[in-house]
């Protein structure tokens, strides 16, 4: 619950336990066994910062922090609550302003980024590529950028590699070998991705962040309530959202310094599958993005069952602890009760490590940062009660305010042209281009096939009238020679007859002279 002093978390032996508002963006850890009250004490939490003005991002897990958005209900356990912790007089049973949100559009509205937005170093660390994966993707993105070619979705990403793929030898020169090997893994990284869900999240219309920043009508800062009930089944899209919103957040908003209250204070719960087999690199990047989004004003609180859960380089940086009953039964269990007692700073009235053990439901020990910054002296707490519904939200509610949050305008995807649509383009004109080109060299092949034809037509034509010709001429000379033998026949003929014509005659002369001779 959120006063004038500060957020009042709970009782302890010197009364109220506050938490100052101006260190809340020092980040903070909620930890504790299953059923101590982590959640309870995450909506109170959030609640208060709700109160404050303070937009605030929570995960919710199992699909019970929904209750957050309705009025709690009123019962005899409660009002004695209320009693001891002093809240007759401010308390009252309300729920808050809440956006419903959910990467599968399930419940709540769509969470999209797109491939552009989560960048090549972010993705790397996500899909865990090697080094020589993460240069092919660095070219990626920059061939991206010098052709103009939006990377939306990851069908996007996929037909740009395609293309890489396809041209690695022109692309050699300007931005370096591009090794089919490399672009394979890159690929297969991209599988689980897909199948978990990337497809969804990777899309437009992005998320603006802007509409997480958001405070209600009343002053209330409005509650971001993912659904993860279906996400963290899927850790490595779980990861890649929670990574990238971190990080975009980190790049969007202002240093900002110290500030009379955080601009946004986020809530991870179940943090430990955040950080479970996840690459060195990618806990590297957390810390980072941990360790200075806190200069631009924002507040990270980790909720988790283990102190032990979250890598050491990331818990330095938690400096708000509240740390809730934990469990010793064997000696990796005692290790982390003593870890977990060592963190705080001791307090002379009680052994922390003694007390961890002994905590009862709603109980913690809570150690805040005073307004120095200095780690306040821990102190066994007794946690307030939430003044929303300790319950899902109830049936129907849900919907009705995603209908009048003004947040319809992510419910539907869109699928414009990007580097997909371009490329497949790209490709269809130059298909259609070479298919073009073979039947253009086909006519061209054929038409020379028909010249060849006719070529050779003409030659047996010509050789046909030429053999005709000979023939025609033989026949000629032949007629000729037959002429010839015919006339050469006729002349003897008739040279015979004037011969024997002539004989006759002079037979008959000289016939006739002896006649008269005689």
């Amino acid at each position: 619950m959120y006063t004038k002093d500060g957020l009042y978390m709970g009782l302890a032996d010197g009364g109220r336990v506050l938490m100052n508002l101006s260190m809340c963006n020092r980040h903070g850890l909620i930890a504790g066994a299953s059923g101590t009250g982590k959640t309870i004490t995450m909506k109170a939490m959030a609640e208060s910062f709700s109160d404050a003005g303070v937009p605030v991002f929570l995960c919710d897990i199992k699909g019970d922090v929904s209750g957050i958005c309705a009025p709690g209900e009123q019962s005899s356990g409660m009002e004695k609550r209320i009693d001891k912790f002093g809240l007759r007089e401010c308390f009252k049973y309300t729920g808050y302003p809440v956006h419903f949100w959910d990467i599968y559009g399930e419940g709540g509205h769509p969470v999209r980024a797109t491939v552009s937005d989560m960048g090549p170093e972010i993705l790397s660390r996500i899909l865990g590529l090697t080094p020589a994966q993460e240069g092919i993707l660095n070219i990626a993105f920059q061939v991206a950028d010098d052709k103009g070619l939006m990377l939306i979705d990851l069908k996007d990403l996929r037909a740009l590699l395609g293309w890489l793929g396809d041209n690695r030898a022109e692309l050699a020169t300007t931005y370096g070998n591009v090794t089919s090997q490399s672009l394979g893994g890159i690929l297969r990284a991209l599988i689980p991705l897909e199948s978990q869900g990337g497809d969804l999240f990777f899309g437009e219309p992005a998320i603006d962040l802007d509409d997480w920043l958001r405070v209600a009508q009343d002053g209330r800062g409005v509650i971001n309530l993912l659904h993860c009930v279906k996400l963290v089944q899927n850790p490595t899209l779980y990861a890649s959202f929670l990574l990238w919103l971190m990080s975009e957040l980190f790049e969007r908003l202002p240093e900002a310094g110290d500030l009379e209250k955080p601009k946004l204070v986020f809530f991870f719960d179940e943090a430990h599958m955040l950080f479970a087999d996840a690459p060195k690199v990618l806990v590297q990047k957390i810390e980072q993005v941990v360790k200075l989004i806190r200069s631009k004003g924002v507040g990270i609180y980790f909720v988790t069952q283990s102190p032990g859960d979250i890598p050491d380089s990331v818990l330095s940086q938690l400096s708000n602890r509240v740390q809730h009953a934990l469990r010793a039964y064997t000696p990796t269990e005692q290790k982390v009760v003593k870890a977990a007692a060592s963190s705080m700073r001791p307090n002379p009235a009680f052994k922390a490590e003694q007390v961890i053990l002994e905590l009862g439901v709603g109980e913690a020990l809570v150690s805040f940062l005073d307004a120095e910054g200095v780690p306040g002296m821990v102190q066994r707490t007794a946690i307030i009660c939430p003044q929303s519904l300790m319950a899902p939200a109830p049936a129907g509610m849900r919907q009705e305010l995603m209908a009048a949050d003004g947040m319809a305008k992510y419910d539907e995807a869109v699928d414009r042209d990007s580097a997909f649509e371009v490329l497949a383009e790209e490709k269809a004109q130059q298909e259609a281009e070479d298919q073009l080109a073979a039947e253009r060299e086909a006519l061209e092949a054929e038409k020379a096939a028909l010249e060849a034809e006719r070529e050779k037509l003409a030659q047996a034509e010509a050789k046909r009238q030429e053999k005709e010709a000979a023939a025609a001429l033989k026949a000629h000379q032949k007629r000729e020679a037959e002429e010839r033998k015919k006339a050469e026949r006729r002349r003897a003929q008739i040279e015979r007859q004037l011969i024997n014509a002539g004989t006759q005659v002079l037979k008959r002369g000289v016939l006739g002279s002896l006649k008269k001779f005689l």
